[in-house]
């Protein structure tokens, strides 16, 4: 099974110190998160997508190019790309181009977002979202599939004779996962190309997402990719820790009032309660993480947000230590002891993708 985290990026003043990072701080900040994530060894390192303040994430294929050149295991992934905004061509080629520079160490996840002005500053249209991202992935999936394209569609100039460059890497595409945390149509399209679906899991209580990821498996069996159960499903999550849970809760305390994502909302306890975010110990997080299981079946990938709210990058470092060596070894053994037989315990890598295309052909001329 694979865990990591993902960064949203926010750059918020600490309600500690009243002080705020430079752009420039936060942007290599999340670079020392992404490496020390793998020095604890941890398997993902996810970036959102934002083209607004407080958020500085405006470009993750230069975020993650960067990190492919130091590091050497990690997954380089999106926690939101957003499908709806960007052009299909340039992410088509730009995240080829990213399996090249990490020998594979790539996928993304698609995403609507949630910041409604970025659609007029793409020159789109809101209301359109859905029919965006349907029309928009589709054209993705053949650019990555096919040498030379011809199309035509409602929300971009067609393409006579086009090829997407670089081919993506031994000819296989990098591996989906469409996020959601609302919208069943995008259960539905993860579900026909076979992809993963990655709950957000972060705002809503379980009973939102559990809809949602049935919804996903039922249809993913409908369609011929497995049964339910073997669906490849990610979640995300958040966390702060420390050795006493009365010290986690009061340390976090001031950052969760302010934090951009969820702040001057529910109280910490309120909100403890009704959603997935565990403030405590390393075995307080532990406990609460195995429950997702219970909740949501067998799932394949679980990313943590640990970075946000004005937290000092000396802080989210400590967070990554007792997430490498306390917690993540003991889900680790957990989780695979509770799995079911015949359910993948990881996401396909471009490795064992690359193994599939080429059984696939090999059993094709017999």
């Amino acid at each position: 099974m694979q865990f990591g985290i993902f960064t949203v990026g926010d750059v918020t003043t600490d309600p500690t110190t009243g002080r705020t990072p430079t752009e420039a701080e936060r942007i290599k900040n999340m670079m020392t998160i992404a490496e020390h994530a793998e020095a604890v060894g941890l398997d993902v390192f996810a970036t959102g997508e934002h083209h607004n303040r407080p958020f500085v994430p405006s470009s993750p294929t230069t975020m993650l190019g960067y990190l492919a050149g130091r590091t050497k295991r990690i997954v380089l992934s999106t926690s939101t790309t957003l499908i709806t905004t960007n052009d299909p061509v340039k992410i088509a080629e730009d995240f080829a181009m990213l399996q090249h520079l990490s020998d594979g160490r790539t996928d993304l996840m698609l995403g609507r977002g949630n910041t409604g002005p970025v659609y007029p500053w793409f020159g789109q249209d809101i209301s359109k979202s859905v029919e965006l991202t349907i029309e928009n992935y589709s054209l993705l999936r053949r650019l990555w599939d096919e040498d030379v394209v011809d199309w035509e569609g409602q929300f971009r100039a067609p393409l006579q004779g086009f090829t997407s460059t670089p081919r993506p890497l031994d000819g296989v595409a990098p591996f989906v996962w469409h996020g959601s945390i609302r919208t069943p149509q995008v259960a539905e399209i993860a579900a026909y190309f076979g992809d993963g679906y990655f709950a957000n899991n972060i705002f809503w209580p379980k009973e939102h997402y559990i809809r949602l990821i049935d919804l996903y498996r039922q249809r993913y069996a409908h369609y011929g990719h497995g049964t339910p159960e073997q669906a490849i499903v990610g979640l995300g999550g958040q966390v702060f820790m420390r050795k006493n849970s009365q010290d986690a809760v009061r340390e976090f305390r001031p950052y969760f009032d302010v934090a951009p994502v969820y702040g001057h909302g529910p109280s910490l306890e309120e909100f403890t309660r009704q959603t997935p975010l565990t403030v405590g110990s390393p075995e307080q997080v532990v406990e609460k993480t195995l429950t997702f299981q219970e909740f949501f079946g067998d799932y394949q990938r679980q990313l943590f947000l640990i970075d946000h709210a004005g937290l000092p990058l000396k802080t989210v470092l400590e967070q990554l230590d007792l997430l490498g060596g306390e917690v993540v070894p003991v889900l680790r053994k957990e989780f695979e002891a509770r799995r079911a037989a015949g359910v993948p315990s990881d996401p396909p890598s471009h490795a064992s993708r690359v193994a599939a295309r080429d059984l696939q052909a090999a059993q094709a001329l017999v």
